[in-house]
């Protein structure tokens, strides 16, 4: 239709052709006769052509001489022809169907780059990540990989439950880096605010290859004893393992150190795997199950007989009408749902968000699974543990109390009260007035040079009293422990000759805490707390408490 109407529109030109004849005529007539007989008569280097009219040869020599004087002006104008309504109409039509024939092409190629783009896309969700594990040593193998988030007691506190899970579930536990402290958040399951789980497990495999960049990586495996783990039959991987296997690429003794976007095919490969494994693109049949449900829909459970029941905590109607949320939190069951039988069970990876959970108003944030309450103590590996007893032998040998004062991170900042209330409580009286000072250890986020004002500030200046002890950085202890931990390396294959050294100092004073026979002061809500409570209530220290006595 188009090639038709840009006929229809070209006709007109006869008639233009014609009226410029007529004006050729015209001109030529108005000429004086020297001019028109200069034209007309032939020179030796101007005759006129053979087989043509006089006529149409004064045309052709006026038209010439029209052209070759179009710098100067002539008596007489050329007579303009208005626009008609019906070629305004043509131009307008014209410009019309220019412009939505454009319009359909720009379409066309969006829509065709676009295909293009999806298919490979398609491709990449499809790409033989599965198959290379099948191809590996690890054919047949069932993964859990989760995404944990914040400091690292949270961490510890979620690499207890994926245990449990991947042990009820019959995967193979996907071992995760230590984060660094908060660089991955969840944000709040009361308040139904919290990060969606592929957008978390996209951060937390971004994170862990940037700790691979920089040669920070240090595994949960290389901090904590899963010997446990190991003993009760749970098969483990190491992340670094899982991902060069699932991702199908090597990571050498480079161990990904020199790792620049858009310059490295190893960097490239693992960017891709982790828009894969996170569940941005959706599930992949077969491969992988990306669970979407987390604290604000879904408390799992194990056996409880309460699957697809409502939880006991629900949003308040003042809470749907403030943050006009509409979520229904459900108890399911773990095995039901994810176990033999489910669409989850068929694909090789099983990809969770976060998996901490909390008691809250009597119930629990995400997990309720009386085996994660009453959860299988996993201790600090022996390089700390015995960095701990050894400083509390040798370095403060009399008994001593330990005060853990979280006072800068978070809700405690505006506690200071509350947290140095209780330590004084506690020193007082242990205070006889015997003479001897009491013996405090002290682990606390708040620097030294910030404890004039403080009560950490009285202790310090009240020698004859109190006797305080504490941890830097700095301390040799410290510096051999870190050097004696990284030479555990990874517990995969995967080895890194640029490795920093890691920070140990956190994971040696929980250690001396749990070795503190005149009791514990910790700072109420704290993780840190929760977690030296758990090494005292395990009698860590024992063997140590026995010697000395």
């Amino acid at each position: 239709w188009l090639s038709t109407y840009l006929a229809r529109l070209l006709k007109p030109a006869n008639q233009t052709a014609k009226y410029t004849n007529h004006q050729i005529k015209a001109q030529i007539r108005a000429q004086p006769n020297s001019t028109r007989s200069a034209a007309t008569t032939p020179t030796s280097t101007q005759s006129m052509l053979p087989g043509k009219s006089s006529a149409q040869n004064l045309r052709g020599q006026a038209a010439m001489n029209s052209i070759f004087n179009l710098h100067r002006e002539t008596n007489r104008s050329w007579p303009k022809r208005k626009p008609t309504t019906q070629s305004l109409l043509r131009s307008a039509i014209f410009i019309l169907a220019i412009s939505i024939l454009a319009l359909f092409l720009f379409l066309f190629l969006s829509i065709s780059t676009s295909k293009s783009l999806f298919s490979t896309q398609t491709l990449s969700t499809q790409n033989p990540q599965c198959g290379h594990i099948r191809a590996s040593s690890r054919v047949g193998e069932k993964f859990l990989w989760y995404a944990p988030h914040s400091g690292f007691s949270n961490q510890l506190s979620e690499l207890k439950n994926a245990a449990l899970m991947a042990g009820i579930l019959n995967r193979t536990l996907v071992i995760p880096p230590i984060l660094d402290h908060h660089a991955v958040v969840l944000g709040s399951c009361p308040k139904f605010r919290v990060t969606a789980p592929n957008e978390i497990r996209a951060s937390v495999w971004n994170h862990a290859v940037e700790l691979m960049k920089s040669g920070r990586y240090v595994s949960m495996a290389d901090i904590i004893d899963i010997s446990r783990l190991e003993s009760a039959s749970l098969r483990e991987i190491d992340f670094r393992d899982f991902a060069a296997s699932f991702c199908g690429v090597i990571m050498d003794s480079t161990c990904v150190n020199d790792l620049k976007p858009g310059s490295s095919s190893l960097f490239d490969s693992l960017m891709e795997c982790g828009n894969v494994i996170s569940g941005v693109q959706g599930n992949v049949g077969g491969c992988l199950y990306a669970v979407e449900e987390d604290c604000r829909t879904t408390v799992w459970t194990y056996e409880n007989g309460d699957d697809g029941k409502l939880d006991s905590f629900q949003p308040d109607e003042q809470l749907k009408r403030k943050k006009k949320i509409s979520y229904v939190r459900k108890r399911r069951d773990l095995l039901k749902t994810l176990g033999p039988g489910s669409e989850a069970d068929s694909a090789t990876v099983l990809a969770f968000g976060s998996l901490f959970s909390a008691p809250y108003k009597g119930s629990e944030s995400y997990i309720d699974i009386q085996k994660v309450k009453n959860g299988d103590f996993m201790p600090f590996v022996p390089e700390i543990l015995n960095a701990g007893k050894k400083f509390a032998l040798e370095r403060i040998r009399d008994p001593f109390v330990c005060a853990q004062l979280r006072l800068l991170d978070g809700q405690f900042k505006n506690h200071w009260k509350a947290t140095f209330q209780g330590l004084r409580q506690k020193l007082e009286s242990l205070n006889q007035g015997d003479g001897q000072p009491v013996n405090n250890f002290v682990m606390t986020d708040l620097p030294r040079g910030n404890w004039s004002g403080t009560y950490l500030g009285e202790l310090a200046s009240d020698e004859k009293r109190f006797k305080l002890h504490f941890l830097r950085e700095e301390d040799r202890l410290v510096a051999e422990t870190a050097r004696q931990v990284g030479k555990r390396g990874s517990r995969g294959n995967v080895h890194c000759p640029r490795q920093k050294s890691p920070d140990v100092l956190l994971y040696i004073e929980e250690s001396v805490c749990s070795c503190a026979s005149l009791g514990f002061v910790g700072t109420a809500g704290s993780t840190i707390a929760e977690s030296v409570e758990l090494m005292r209530r395990s009698d860590v220290c024992s063997i140590l408490n026995r010697t000395a006595r």
